[in-house]
């Protein structure tokens, strides 16, 4: 059974929104943890905002590991309007996100992210149908935004890994409980 991994950067406040603004300093163990993320990877779920915002700035990037990755991968976005950015194995969703979620993780493949798309992360984590948070929280407190896990009923987590990056940001790794 393929897994579901939400892969989001935050700020110690929880803030998840707008990361350019708290993630000052990227480094070398933030690159390799992303590159271990991604690994595994053989299709992303994006939310609709996420996807036009990524798809005018992934396609000509030459930011690797993640340009390569996501400008190659299958994209299955959450909008119920159709797509108006063409971008690379980018699709809309038919029907209703967590029923799709339940059915892709039934099919045969590697790991299924979750990258930026905050609603889409909360609305599985919401319907357990998230296995892994793999979280990257900067040294910032950002003070405002949309915050990832806010609103959301309890959900156990099982430690998996952690680790400082050179710059302070964490890199957490957890598991969830079911």
């Amino acid at each position: 059974m393929r897994k579901i991994v939400v892969y989001e950067l935050l700020s110690l406040d929880g803030v998840a929104e707008d990361p350019d603004g708290f993630v000052a300093d990227w480094d070398d163990a933030m690159d390799a943890n992303l590159a271990a993320v991604i690994a595994t990877q053989d299709a992303v779920i994006l939310g609709r905002r996420s996807y036009t915002e990524w798809a005018r700035f992934w396609p000509t990037s030459e930011i690797q590991p993640f340009a390569t990755f996501i400008n190659g991968v299958t994209k299955y976005v959450a909008t119920s309007t159709p797509l108006d950015q063409n971008w690379a194995n980018a699709t809309a969703l038919d029907g209703g996100l967590v029923d799709f979620v339940r059915d892709l993780k039934q099919q045969p493949g590697g790991d299924v992210g979750v990258h930026a798309s905050i609603s889409v992360a909360q609305a599985l984590l919401a319907a357990d149908v998230v296995d892994e948070l793999r979280l990257v929280v900067a040294p910032r407190i950002a003070g405002q935004g949309r915050r990832l896990l806010e609103g959301l009923p309890s959900i156990r987590l099982e430690p998996v890994g952690s680790e400082t990056s050179p710059t302070g940001s964490l890199l957490l790794h957890y598991r969830v409980i079911r």
